[in-house]
């Protein structure tokens, strides 16, 4: 669980999150969602530990991390995995060199227990066998998923993940989402994701935090977003014509 207490946060004179109290559950596929601007990628480096809130307090479970060393810090930061929008993956090294590179850094393993950590994160996410690769020599939903793998190498109590579907087509995305719920359900992981991606929110959203102009609009889950009747969420899930058609189906109105 990771719990945010009255959160704020501004850059010179402009104050971009106004106060945000929001519980992130273990177990769970917690969503942050809205507009460009709103907030989502400040608040979940503010998570991650990237940005120091202006004021406010952020717990993993019942440890403010907001008031460690740099030591202790680092100690936490070895519990979070992190799927970055662009992959960030190494070019110039093999699959098994990226996946690898956070056991390297952070490990005393030995390079055969290394890489039966790494076939097992490979395995897991269904890429078994690519180990000799490159980045370049796979696809990008295969890129994705080497991401993941790297993520989840540490065994982290948290993942967070940025626009996980970013530049993926759907079919892929959906696999992606699936893939992500599956390790957090399984390995009981506290897994926050950034997103604008609405088929996320409608399949994967176990725990919606909706962002406005810096302040918590709406929560909930992918159950109560039909029925809400939240104007800002309304604006924002269902901005699209054919997703409000959808809504009015989904309620029986007739367009």
């Amino acid at each position: 669980m990771i719990r945010v207490q009255n959160i704020k946060k501004s850059f010179d004179d402009t104050q971009v999150l106004k106060g945000i109290d929001f519980t992130f559950e273990t177990g769970k596929t917690n969503l942050i969602i809205g507009r460009s601007g709103a907030g989502k990628t400040v608040l979940l480096k503010i998570l991650v530990g990237l940005f120091k809130p202006t004021e406010g307090h952020v717990f993993y479970h019942d440890l403010d991390v907001c008031c460690l060393s740099k030591n202790d810090l680092r100690e936490i930061r070895n519990d979070v995995g992190m799927l970055f929008q662009g992959n960030a993956l190494f070019d110039s090294l093999t699959i098994e060199e990226n996946i690898r590179f956070p056991l390297d850094m952070f490990t005393r393993k030995t390079l055969k227990e290394k890489r039966a950590k790494v076939d097992e994160c490979l395995e897991r996410v269904s890429l078994a066998g690519i180990n000799n690769k490159f980045p370049s020599e796979i696809s990008g939903g295969m890129q994705k998923r080497v991401g993941i793998a790297r993520a989840i190498v540490l065994n982290p109590k948290y993942l967070f993940c940025d626009e996980p579907n970013s530049g993926l087509d759907p079919k892929t995305a959906i696999t992606i989402d699936a893939l992500i719920k599956q390790i957090t359900t399984d390995n009981n992981i506290t897994t926050v994701i950034n997103t604008h991606d609405m088929n996320s929110v409608m399949e994967i959203g176990e725990n919606i935090c909706l962002l406005h102009q810096g302040k918590l609009a709406w929560q909930g889950n992918k159950s109560e977003v039909l029925e809400s009747t939240n104007e800002t969420l309304h604006n924002f899930i269902f901005a699209s014509p054919f997703l409000k058609r959808l809504k009015d189906r989904a309620l029986g109105i007739k367009s």
